[in-house]
């Protein structure tokens, strides 16, 4: 097990204040509606749902930019909304969070994207998404790529937050993967099936394991398994190191060797596992450009989602929570 001293974690929190993180991709609003269920409607056979509450929080790539935010770096966000009624909400949203909203791009060709989610004592009723998946225009590409350029040159690194919903297109990705390495920007990604083979060279690679198995065209089960898969990715696509999601099982490191380790998953009590990969993806990215190496910022990443994952909405790590699990468990130890 990992162990990192007191003062070298307050040390990484200190570096963390001065960083700058680009996060691109799909930006989402996330919609709850909080209630009770007493009856059955006699219209059909689905509960009705008395609501007693809502809560509208930025979701998909927003989320990484607040748990970013929340770690104490400085997000860079990056997205596409629609000019409609949710775009206006979400970026009222995004400004409510102290989230700056210089770079996301209105096309009024496209809804911005919206979950919503019905929850009646802390149990899932249903989710309904609005949404385009379609690649967006042209000429909102070419201007995500300019405004990623005038700020490339203050980032530490770039998260590619990848939902499928059109934003990271194929040329989006290329460009900015190309001035990330010419600037010696660290680029990580957390990718979906549909640009997944986009993203080669990447220094952190984020997959779950069933992105995995469906790239890989097979059943990935037993630890073996894992670790030919990790191997044949890293291999397949350059990896620098890779990351995959194991789900309840925790997570599987490749190191740039291709040597792997488990890191078990840390909580006990799963709520609601939707988010744990963007504070993954975000808590990793921001605790190595800390300073941490990439087992630490691994094992802290596992534990940042431990956290989040017991709450039944979406909600981003809390540093002093994460700050307390890691003493609690052992990981940091007193002494400079």
């Amino acid at each position: 097990m990992v162990k990192i001293r007191q003062k070298e974690y307050e040390n990484f929190l200190k570096a963390m204040k001065g960083l700058k993180i680009a996060v691109i991709g799909d930006m989402m609003l996330d919609v709850y509606y909080w209630g009770r269920t007493e009856r059955i409607s006699p219209e059909a056979p689905v509960p009705v749902v008395n609501v007693t509450g809502e809560e509208i929080k930025p979701g998909g790539a927003a989320n990484v930019s607040l748990n970013v935010m929340s770690l104490g770096a400085k997000p860079y966000s990056f997205g596409v909304i629609g000019s409609d009624m949710s775009g206006s909400s979400f970026i009222d949203n995004f400004r409510t969070h102290g989230l700056d909203t210089g770079n996301i791009l209105i096309d009024k060709k496209r809804p911005t994207t919206v979950k919503t989610r019905i929850l009646a004592l802390n149990q899932h009723v249903v989710r309904f998404d609005k949404e385009s998946t379609d690649y967006i225009s042209g000429n909102i590409e070419k201007k995500l790529i300019e405004s990623f350029v005038s700020l490339s040159g203050r980032m530490d690194a770039v998260i590619f937050q990848d939902y499928n919903k059109g934003v990271l297109t194929p040329n989006i990705i290329k460009s900015i993967m190309k001035i990330s390495s010419e600037k010696k920007i660290l680029t990580a990604v957390d990718p979906k099936l549909k640009n997944f083979l986009s993203y080669k060279g990447a220094d952190i690679f984020k997959p779950n394991l069933k992105e995995a198995e469906e790239i890989l065209k097979r059943k990935i089960r037993t630890e073996s398994e894992i670790e030919k898969a990790g191997i044949d990715l890293m291999d397949k696509l350059e990896l620098k190191q890779l990351v995959i999601t194991l789900s309840e099982r925790g997570i599987a490191i490749f190191d740039s060797n291709a040597i792997m380790k488990i890191v078990p998953a840390q909580s006990t009590k799963i709520a609601n596992v939707s988010g744990a990969g963007d504070t993954v993806i975000s808590s990793l990215v921001a605790f190595m450009c800390a300073g941490a190496s990439f087992e630490e910022a691994c094992t802290i990443a596992n534990f940042a989602a431990s956290i989040v994952i017991e709450d039944v909405s979406i909600i981003p790590v809390d540093p002093a929570q994460l700050k307390t699990r890691l003493e609690g468990s052992g990981i940091i130890i007193k002494g400079k």
